[in-house]
């Protein structure tokens, strides 16, 4: 997969089942610091919420270690593995969805909540506004002073990301590549420096 979808803010979406209220919420998080940030904001939103359950793929969706999942009071394994199991078979990453429950006096006994709480899941994500991420790989571009003008031109025109520069004897670029285009253009770039500039890849 050439690239993952991600939120491109905080949404909500709420449902009803059985006079239960099911309040998804789907935040954009980089990294699990920021999942525990979005927790404690729906914890203090909603303070007298019977449950806040949560499931996370907050980095690349192929990265098990931003994987997490929490039933938060519920019977074990009827939220948050059902929760994470809809986030696995969508296309999102860097991505936390939290599912808080007003309990409206009827259970819903086990298949009856991971029905519940996988299709607050589905239905949020079938909703939510994302725009797509493309997972970069990191290059340096070393060049003369004399090339920068054109070079930095071509790069402002491409889908390439300039992360950094340092500038020394010679100035150095530090860019974030997109895998499946990168090859094209850094022939591209090294046709435009006429073989004057160092490519490194990490």
């Amino acid at each position: 997969m050439d690239y993952f979808l991600s939120p491109t803010k905080p949404q909500r979406f709420d449902l009803e089942i059985k006079r239960s209220l099911f309040i998804t919420q789907v935040f954009p998080t980089q990294g699990k610091d920021e999942v525990k940030k979005v927790l404690q904001q729906t914890r203090a939103q909603f303070p007298d919420a019977n449950h806040h359950c949560w499931a996370c793929v907050a980095g690349h969706p192929n990265n098990v270690h931003q994987w997490d999942q929490s039933d938060d009071g519920e019977p074990k394994g009827t939220a948050g593995k059902p929760m994470l199991n809809v986030l696995q078979h969508s296309d999102f990453g860097e991505v936390t969805v939290i599912t808080t429950r007003y309990f409206g006096g009827i259970k819903l006994g086990a298949g009856g909540l991971v029905r519940a709480y996988s299709q607050a899941v589905q239905e949020a994500l079938s909703q939510t506004e994302s725009h797509a991420i493309y997972p970069r790989h990191n290059v340096t571009l070393t060049l003369s002073y004399s090339l920068v003008g054109k070079v930095e031109y071509w790069l402002e025109n491409s889908d390439i990301e300039i992360q950094d520069k340092q500038f020394a004897q010679d100035i150095t670029f530090a860019l974030g590549v997109i895998p499946t285009s990168w090859p094209q253009q850094k022939q591209a770039l090294l046709n435009l420096c006429q073989g004057q500039a160092v490519l490194k890849e990490h």
